[in-house]
């Protein structure tokens, strides 16, 4: 396993499906390919970012105290990740928010979302904030209706 490329990698503890996992996540994300792995860890990396996944068995499970953010450009990119993501046994959430198969959570998050609650006219970035607060999945054209 080689992940000296990078300061900090993140290490995710599946129970004995890293491997699978991996494969899973590198299939969602373009630019992205296994690095190493054998009977306890999974090395790979997502869009240049490295991660390492374990199968560290049963005692430990993901939760909504730690996510990833996947910045997106577009309505399109949006409807990609939330769909690859949720299927075959994934969940959606609010604001964004979603779970994969394995229970990772993630967010998935338009710049556009970002610009419209960073707007000046603070009625505007209100209405965003409103918008963006009743959705599962975020829709761009209806944060600045």
């Amino acid at each position: 396993m080689s992940l000296e490329s990078q300061k900090i990698t993140p290490f995710l503890w599946f129970d004995n499906q890293a491997e699978e996992a991996a494969k899973y996540y590198v299939w969602i994300f373009k630019n992205s390919k296994i690095l190493s792995t054998n009977p306890m860890v999974t090395a790979f990396q997502l869009d240049g970012v490295e991660f390492a996944a374990l199968n560290g068995g049963p005692n430990f499970t993901f939760s909504e105290a730690v996510s990833f953010v996947i910045n997106c450009d577009g309505q399109e990119e949006v409807d990609y990740y939330r769909n690859a993501l949720t299927a075959n046994g994934g969940a959606e959430s609010q604001c964004g928010w979603l779970k994969d198969k394995y229970g990772l959570s993630r967010q998935v998050v338009p710049v556009q979302l970002m610009t419209a609650m960073g707007n000046p006219d603070r009625e505007k970035a209100q209405y965003a904030m409103e918008q963006m607060m009743k959705m599962k999945k975020i829709v761009i054209t209806d944060l600045t209706a």
